[in-house]
């Protein structure tokens, strides 16, 4: 959420930097409903004034004065309670507008709005080299009874799967190695609810531009959500809350199941777990001084991206183009993988810095030593998606004979260091 005033700020250049993200900003209603609010406030102000002297007056009156000025008293109260209510009229129309635009991206990143206008940062190791034809993840995990399509449409619908034997517990061991991994990098692992309220999912954007894109449920009269990431109550543990500037980076870490209608996504990966309704995954959040979020999203690219050098993932990272960022990133980077049965490279983990724009949202404040306030700033990245992770492993570290190695990282946590067919 931006200060409406720094919106309209020459100096920011929003306008220009929106239209980068093919948003166009409405300056005309913004000023308008920011006029309307500070009419509002300044006459309420006036009519409350004149009440306190008229108040005042009273008390000294004679009885023929006193009743004018208690008719008057009467009228400048009712005045200012209808100015009262235009000002939150204007107000409540001012906060729909600004929650639907989306944060600034910096001018670091590179014009477009698609895949392709990506800028290439690095790529890492090689790409694995087969004397056969590679196979994807769903031919090779159904061929080694890992992967149970058909079952997990029966139980759910398209878009879910089961995972069964070595499969499941490599699932199993993907997301306690995320998490050592995190907690090595100095992340605090928290458990949090998987069910938040709408007043968390607006915090970090996903309301109200997105609620077609999220799984809605409650109980009795209480609207609740499933989260599509643990950025969501992840973010939200310090909504509302005043964090001392020195005591910044915090992180946090967690592994939740995420849920995801993919609303906008109808025919596309509709084979296998690239894209399911249901998935774990293990977020990475940080909370950073905004000064030197720009710095900390480097900390935190390093910490999704050396947990995929250690399963020994060819990959590469990209920063994506200013349209093709998420509604509340001014930067993000993604960390796309290779998988040789698709003969392309897969986006399995995305980091981003939000600078203070759901901290807005949500009340995050800082105060410095010296009383200074503010905002934090937000950033978060994925730290990985167990089920990208695995398809990823079971694509790249395919045999000719069918079977699968684990990486070695991994063994201690599965306790097997390959997958063979049945």
């Amino acid at each position: 959420m931006h200060d409406p005033r720094v919106l309209l700020d020459p100096a920011t250049e929003a306008v220009r930097k929106l239209a980068r993200r093919g948003y166009v900003l409405d300056v005309a209603a913004l000023e308008s409903l920011l006029a309307a609010r500070n009419s509002a406030i300044q006459k309420g102000d006036a009519l409350r004034a004149e009440g306190k002297k008229i108040a005042a007056a009273v008390k000294g009156a004679s009885a023929e004065e006193r009743p004018a000025l208690v008719a008057r008293a009467k009228e400048l109260k009712a005045e200012a309670a209808a100015q009262d209510e235009a000002q939150q009229a204007a107000e409540v129309q001012l906060n729909e507008l600004l929650l639907g635009i989306p944060n600034l991206p910096l001018d670091e990143l590179p014009d477009g709005s698609t895949d392709a206008d990506a800028e290439l940062v690095r790529v890492w190791g090689d790409k694995p080299e087969f004397d056969f034809a590679p196979r994807d993840h769903v031919d090779i995990g159904e061929a080694l009874g890992i992967i149970d399509l058909t079952r997990g449409v029966k139980l759910s619908g398209p878009r879910f799967s089961v995972l069964r034997g070595q499969g499941a517990k490599l699932h199993r061991a993907l997301g306690q190695f995320f998490l050592a991994c995190a907690e090595e990098h100095g992340y605090t692992e928290v458990a949090v609810p998987t069910l938040v309220t709408p007043t968390t999912m607006t915090g970090t954007g996903q309301l109200p531009k997105f609620a077609e894109d999220l799984f809605k449920t409650g109980v009795g009269d209480r609207e609740l959500y499933l989260i599509p990431t643990a950025e969501v109550p992840v973010t939200n543990l310090h909504a509302k809350e005043t964090l001392p500037l020195e005591d910044l980076p915090l992180a946090y870490t967690a592994l939740t199941q995420c849920f995801r209608s993919e609303a906008g996504s109808y025919g596309r990966d509709t084979r296998g777990l690239i894209r399911q309704h249901e998935f774990a995954k293990v977020e990475l959040v940080r909370f950073a001084d905004p000064a030197k979020s720009r710095e900390e999203l480097e900390v935190l690219l390093s910490h999704a991206e050396d947990v995929i050098r250690r399963l020994g993932l060819h990959h590469r990272v990209v920063k994506l183009a200013a349209g093709d960022i998420g509604f509340s990133a001014q930067i993000t980077y993604d960390i796309e993988v290779w998988l040789p049965g698709q003969q392309a490279y897969r986006e399995i983990a995305s980091a981003s810095d939000f600078g203070t724009f759901q901290a807005r949202r949500a009340g995050i404040r800082t105060k410095a030593k010296d009383g200074t306030r503010g905002f934090a700033a937000t950033l978060n990245s994925s730290g990985l998606p167990l089920g990208r992770t695995l398809v990823a492993i079971l694509e790249q570290n395919q045999q000719a004979d069918g079977s699968v190695r684990v990486p070695d990282a991994l063994i201690p946590y599965t306790g097997f260091a390959e997958i063979k067919p049945e």
